[in-house]
């Protein structure tokens, strides 16, 4: 069947399908991490935003955030540990931890790659006029989040007003340099598919959103990531409310392919909870699966490279991971 199949032809089968299990069948070897390249750092669970398919259940009444001192160990890690060459913040909206600057601030002063995953309308949010002034100036990488080129779509996932305000958005970061053609400031966008089915093709939709955000807005951009919904947390709410949960994992089964587990996030990266629990991935963290082995929290290590060769835990939901053309925090997988 193929990656872009609907749910309505498809039978539901047991939702708790053994990952592990799957893959010895298919003579597949267990996950396994290598050393550590990305260190993925989650602010916490405070957004200006509520989006159907967050996997985190964020949201503006949210009180779990990073405090100074998990902040401080964090950018410890960070210079401690020269492997790690990306440091990938994410949240709820990061911007809205007070300490997300100072944390962006050290990881650049000790020359890793920053991400910033934005929301977009977090730009218009209280003390936030000058963030694109700020990721520019420390070279982040912006990704961020745009369902689609089409304002429906975009506010049936999160909300009434969100389109207008990311376009904007755009705009003032395309204002200072991000996405321009040539550039040195790099804008990813992010594709999650509005309902319960499979992303498309990558190239071709980021073709399609080329086109259409030029077309209509004016607006540049570098790339476009894809990303499947994981069937856990706020989006499995909405599945469960649709009756399609055992469908949804069937289609995610169905369509497991191979190839795609040699490159799941989780074999290089590192993911630290708001209040320092360590974990294989964004989505484990959500689930509170920590590391099935080794150290728990980011006080329990001083070298990231020692959980090279550790077993990865895993779930009925890392199915997300590895179908059709898999998906990461970086996009398809091939």
């Amino acid at each position: 069947m193929k990656a872009s199949a609907r749910l309505a032809v498809l039978a539901p089968r047991d939702s708790g399908s053994s990952f592990s299990q799957h893959l010895t069948a298919r003579g597949l070897p267990p996950l396994q991490r290598v050393a550590p390249q990305i260190l993925q750092v989650n602010m916490g669970k405070l957004c200006n935003m509520a989006c159907q398919h967050c996997h985190v259940e964020a949201g503006p009444n949210r009180t779990e955030i990073m405090s100074q001192d998990t902040a401080a160990r964090v950018a410890w890690l960070i210079a401690r540990n020269p492997r790690i060459t990306t440091v990938d913040f994410t949240g709820g909206a990061p911007e809205l931890n007070p300490h997300f600057r100072s944390l962006v601030a050290s990881a650049r002063a000790h020359g890793r790659q920053v991400i910033d995953r934005c929301n977009l309308t977090v730009m218009f949010e209280s003390g936030m006029d000058d963030l694109p002034g700020f990721l520019a100036k420390h070279q982040v990488h912006v990704v961020a989040s745009l369902p689609c080129y089409q304002a429906a779509n975009v506010e049936k996932q999160r909300g009434k007003g969100a389109f207008d305000k990311s376009v904007e958005a755009l705009r003032r970061l395309n204002a200072v340099g991000f996405g321009l053609p040539g550039g040195e400031h790099n804008l990813t966008l992010v594709y999650n598919p509005v309902g319960a089915s499979l992303p498309p093709a990558q190239k071709g939709l980021e073709d399609r959103y080329r086109d259409e955000l030029l077309a209509l807005f004016g607006i540049h951009f570098t790339n476009l990531i894809t990303i499947t919904n994981m069937p856990i947390s706020r989006f499995r709410h909405a599945l469960e409310r649709e009756g399609l949960t055992e469908a949804y994992q069937s289609l995610l089964i169905d369509n497991f392919s191979d190839h795609t587990t040699a490159h799941v996030m989780c074999r290089t990266l590192v993911s630290v909870g708001w209040e320092g629990t360590l974990y294989d991935c964004d989505f484990n963290q959500m689930l509170e699966m920590p590391l099935p082995a080794g150290p728990r929290t980011i006080w329990d290590v001083d070298d990231l490279a020692s959980l090279d060769g550790q077993p990865i835990a895993t779930d009925a939901h890392c199915f997300g991971c590895t179908a059709g053309s898999g998906s990461s925090c970086s996009g398809a997988l091939g």
